[in-house]
């Protein structure tokens, strides 16, 4: 029997006013009353330390958790390229509606209209409140805010700090966390890993978590549980998230009653450094901000080795500028990605195992000076020099596409609240805002709106009724089962006493998702992939070794789990990109392009959200859909050219 009910509670009206509406109509806290009130909040990023500031601010008493030795070493910190805002400084065009129109196309129109226009509507804020902070915007030589352009937009509307935005929005939302730490309003737990979710009666009382120093495992209750703990690229093994990002908080959630939404909407950043070996962990991210005025090329002979400067410029393609003139190289990622991956699998790779493509400065530094070059991207050629041992202001670099950011998540409605009541998802962690592809700089735009300016009002409307009623007290038996569910498993784990290392399995699984679905699928591929995750997941559960003991620090132990929950979901990623049977933004089914190539929707059959109900560990998920309804936009084949 489903106990899934997907109602997006989305408001209805003229699209500019739904959210003064809904921030109307929802239910209030008062003041004096919030402090009755205890919020968890799982994850320090963008998304979870702004969420954590405001709300005890507001006056809510409010416990948060990171497996960091401290908070700011969330992964929004290695965002590179910008933020966007609808500011319009640079009047050039921009609007609320263009970005809200934008955000729409670029994902492929997937998302839901009254989400994503909140979300332009919400951004104009977010840089009023970072700049209060003190974040150190780049300015022009008045002193104004600076905008850069970025993928798939023709205005400029990306503030940024040099290279290093996330850093410095999250050192501002950092700060004001801290505050409400030393005022006594927020409890600060780090080196804590969530493992579980604790739900009784249907609805989200709290959390189960180990801390990662002395393996103890311990319950908080809470009225409501925040996750705030991002994506799931790293199923691919190689990706540009950190080593210990993971999916393990939001799949535990959806085990128990979460519907996960759109799972096969993961995203290939275009701008990542080619992997040197089979053997490599990581693959760095170097910012879209880059294509702004970096030009993209390949040799127009295949398997052309030359060095770059030995290619006369009438023997270059520049593919992007060619094949979308009126955006060119700031095409969007699902599209410029796909172009790559065209010209390397045509032989036209470059680099000593011809795997990339080449970004070159050459025509910026001729037109603007190196030194200016250097004040708008100086980290990032830094960074990349330290990498490769090569100096982007001789040499172009080299690119090629990366698993990144990830668009699917849990399912959550206007309200920010997931198909468990009590339960919330913020940032990347839900599926919302940004459809089946994100333009760039979009991510830090959602973290800080959900957090800043969305939960803080939201919140309020499922937390008013339970006004009067205390969280349920942590010696109430569903704490204990969950608890020990916990040990149990981490038992189960330690007594394999296999041959084979976490990271051989993650190896190997990354492999199969990645070969099978990457930048392209076809029914073929997904089919092989179906088969060999299941047996390869049999394999690891009965050979993975795991050193160690559970009451000290062991990351074999944490990789475990997580690589565990990495097997199932990756199953489910194949599973909802084998039935949506279409091509949108980043989920490139072959079999569905146009003749030039590109992807192909079927708005008839498939223009819903697609989240899957968990049904058990060998019962595949059950898929809900919901429907999305465009009023403020039409319904068309995307265009960059």
């Amino acid at each position: 029997m489903s106990t899934v009910t997907l109602n997006a509670h989305a408001p209805t009206g003229p699209i500019a006013d739904r959210w003064d509406e809904h921030r109307f109509s929802v239910k209030l806290v008062n003041p004096n009353n919030r402090r009755k009130f205890t919020v968890l909040v799982v994850g320090t990023g963008l998304a979870g330390a702004a969420a954590a500031a405001s709300l005890a601010q507001l006056g809510y008493q409010v416990k948060v958790f990171t497996f960091h030795d401290s908070p700011r070493r969330a992964h929004s910190i290695a965002a590179q390229g910008g933020i966007n805002a609808a500011k319009n400084y640079k009047n050039d065009g921009d609007s609320i509606h263009r970005l809200f129109y934008d955000t729409i196309k670029g994902g492929d129109f997937r998302a839901r209209e009254s989400n994503v226009y909140r979300l332009a509507q919400v951004s104009v804020n977010i840089i009023d409140q970072c700049v209060a902070q003190g974040v150190p915007f780049a300015r022009e030589y008045g002193g104004l805010l600076d905008n850069r352009s970025f993928g798939g937009a023709q205005v400029s509307r990306t503030f940024y700090a040099r290279g290093q935005t996330g850093q410095q929005l999250l050192l501002g939302a950092y700060q004001a966390l801290m505050q409400q730490v030393g005022l006594g309003r927020v409890e600060m737990h780090t080196k804590t890993e969530m493992l579980d979710v604790v739900t009784k009666d249907g609805q989200a009382c709290g959390i189960v978590v180990r801390d990662l120093a002395t393996g103890e495992i311990t319950s908080f209750n809470g009225h409501a549980v925040l996750l705030c703990t991002g994506g799931y690229s790293n199923a691919f093994y190689l990706s540009t998230n950190a080593m210990n990002c993971n999916a393990t908080a939001a799949w535990r959630a959806h085990k128990r009653g979460a519907a996960f939404a759109n799972p096969c909407y993961t995203q290939i950043h275009p701008t990542c450094i080619p992997a040197n070996d089979e053997f490599q962990s990581k693959l760095t991210l170097m910012s879209e901000s880059l294509r702004n005025d970096g030009r993209i090329w390949v040799p127009k002979s295949p398997d052309d080795t030359r060095p770059p400067h030995q290619i006369p410029e009438d023997e270059r393609d520049y593919y992007l500028e060619r094949i979308y003139p009126s955006f060119g190289n700031l095409a969007p990622r699902d599209v410029s990605s796909r172009a790559a991956k065209r010209m390397v699998d045509a032989g036209h790779g470059i680099g000593p195992l011809q795997n990339g493509v080449y970004l070159d400065f050459a025509d910026a530094i001729g037109r603007l000076g190196e030194q200016v070059v250097k004040e708008r991207y100086g980290n990032l050629f830094d960074m990349y020099q330290r990498i490769t041992d090569e100096n982007p202001y001789q040499v172009p670099m080299r690119i090629y596409p990366a698993p990144h950011y990830t668009m699917g998540g849990l399912w959550v409605d206007y309200n920010l609240q997931t198909t468990v009541p009590g339960l919330y998802a913020l940032g990347e962690a839900n599926f919302s805002d940004h459809g089946a592809n994100r333009l760039g700089a979009s991510a830090l735009m959602q973290g800080l709106a959900d957090g800043y300016f969305v939960i803080p009002t939201t919140i309020s409307d499922g937390l008013a009724p339970l006004l009067g009623s205390p969280p349920v007290p942590l010696d109430d038996p569903v704490f204990a089962q969950t608890e020990q569910e916990v040990r149990d498993d981490i038992s189960r784990w330690l007594s394999v006493g296999g041959t084979r290392s976490v990271d051989h399995y993650h190896r190997e699984l990354g492999k199969i998702v990645w070969d099978y679905c990457g930048m392209g699928r076809n029914r073929t591929g997904l089919e092989k992939a179906l088969s060999e995750i299941p047996a390869l997941r049999a394999e690891f559960e009965t050979n993975v070794r795991v050193t160690g003991r559970a009451d000290e620090v062991n990351q074999n132990l944490e990789k475990v789990q997580r690589v565990a929950d990495f097997f199932e979901l990756g199953e489910l990623m194949c599973r909802d990109a084998l039935h949506r049977e279409e091509s949108c933004g980043g989920h490139f089914r072959e079999e569905y392009q146009t003749d030039e190539g590109e992807a192909q929707r079927n708005d008839e059959d498939f223009c819903y959200v697609g989240a899957w109900e968990w049904k058990g560990p060998d019962t595949p998920q059950a898929l809900h859909r919901e429907p999305l309804e465009f009023e403020y936009v039409q319904l068309t084949q995307r265009s960059y050219k």
